[in-house]
């Protein structure tokens, strides 16, 4: 099991909406994130909006984006998030999370 934190920025004007949001992440779409290889994953939120992101992978955290690739949910919830993130026009949040190198783990 491989631990991932990643790293986003959502908008300062809709940090409300978004939290609103993530209190009922979708049913199918919580699905998908286990079909793809989402394990103990959680969102931890700056009041600034900056977002870290923290979840367990089988393989890589490239693999498990790749996997959401081919669930149909994934691209309508991505589109129901859009807008949301500070990223370079033409991405959605999940082509554009920074993923962060650890540093330490204690066991």
């Amino acid at each position: 099991m491989k631990r991932v934190g990643f790293q986003l920025k959502v908008r300062q004007d809709l940090i409300d909406d978004y939290k609103k949001r993530h209190q009922a992440v979708w049913p199918e779409m919580q699905d998908a994130l286990r079909r793809a290889g989402w394990h103990n994953y959680s969102l931890f939120m700056r009041p600034d909006g900056t977002i870290f992101g923290y979840v367990e992978v089988d393989e890589s955290f490239a693999q498990v984006l790749d996997n959401m690739e081919h669930e149909e949910i994934n691209l309508r919830w991505q589109t129901y998030m859009d807008g949301f993130f500070e990223i370079a026009p033409g991405l959605r949040a999940d082509q554009a999370m920074l993923e962060l190198e650890e540093v330490f783990h204690l066991d």
